[in-house]
């Protein structure tokens, strides 16, 4: 049976006309099958440059610190790795209004606080005897200690207080609906006064917080405490020269590791 079937085929042979019909539909299936591959590759590579772009943006508007600005208005300024305010909020009434004054997001941290301190709202209270408390707030000890320098250099002759913040507190500090530095102030106060509110705090002057703290507390007032913990003899001059050094650190990539 075997045998008889291979003799049987082998009888068959293809026509040349069958041959050639056959190489055809190969070659067409073959060029369907690459038109159809092409599109693909050009959605692949559309989606390769979306997710690039997208996680730039990422990138640049997720902060990773905070800078704290208060002196009645207190305002809180995210800051992104490569040294940029992403954010800007309000953590009172007047803070809201002082963030409504300025215009600092996307400027380097140290122009940006340079701005709100040259701020009308901000000068009117400090030639009022106003003290204004800044503090870093970050996990990184290496970069907020660098950023925390940059902020002292911005302080010129402000009577001002400026600190490392505890990162960990901050949630709690805007559960009770203020910023980490009138938090910590809340804090120092109830420490003396059980009786005193965040509601009362959010309301007060760091200088009126101040005044009060020594009073209850019978330490130095806060115009001769402030200065000391500000840099003192830092000036403008040297709050320029920090933005340089922080734009060059930026350009050389310092600040474009995700553990910066």
């Amino acid at each position: 049976m075997r045998e008889q079937l291979q003799a049987a085929l082998g009888g068959i042979h293809a026509e040349p006309e069958l041959k050639a019909a056959a190489r055809a539909a190969v070659a067409r299936r073959a060029r369907r099958h690459g038109l159809a591959a092409r599109p693909l590759r050009l959605a692949l590579a559309a989606a390769a440059c979306v997710a690039v772009i997208l996680g730039g943006q990422w990138l640049y508007f997720t902060p990773t610190e905070h800078i704290s600005i208060d002196i009645n208005p207190s305002l809180e300024l995210g800051i992104n790795r490569f040294d940029r305010v992403v954010s800007v909020q309000g953590w009172n009434e007047d803070g809201a209004a002082l963030a409504e004054e300025v215009s600092v997001e996307n400027l380097p941290y140290t122009q940006a606080v340079q701005t709100i301190l040259a701020s009308d709202t901000v000068q009117t209270l400090l030639a009022d005897d106003g003290v204004v408390e800044i503090g870093v707030i970050g996990e990184d000890d290496a970069r907020c200690a660098r950023m925390l320098a940059g902020v002292q250099a911005c302080t010129d002759e402000t009577n001002a207080h400026c600190y490392r913040a505890d990162p960990h507190e901050v949630e709690q500090a805007h559960d009770c609906g203020l910023s980490y530095g009138k938090y910590q102030a809340y804090q120092e106060l109830a420490a003396l006064d059980p009786t005193v509110t965040p509601e009362e705090v959010q309301g007060m002057t760091m200088r009126q917080i101040r005044d009060r703290i020594a009073a209850l507390s019978g330490t130095a007032s806060p115009e001769t405490a402030a200065p000391a913990a500000s840099g003192g003899a830092w000036g403008s001059a040297d709050c320029e020269a920090a933005q340089n050094q922080e734009t060059e650190k930026g350009h050389h990539g310092e600040g474009h590791h995700g553990g910066d």
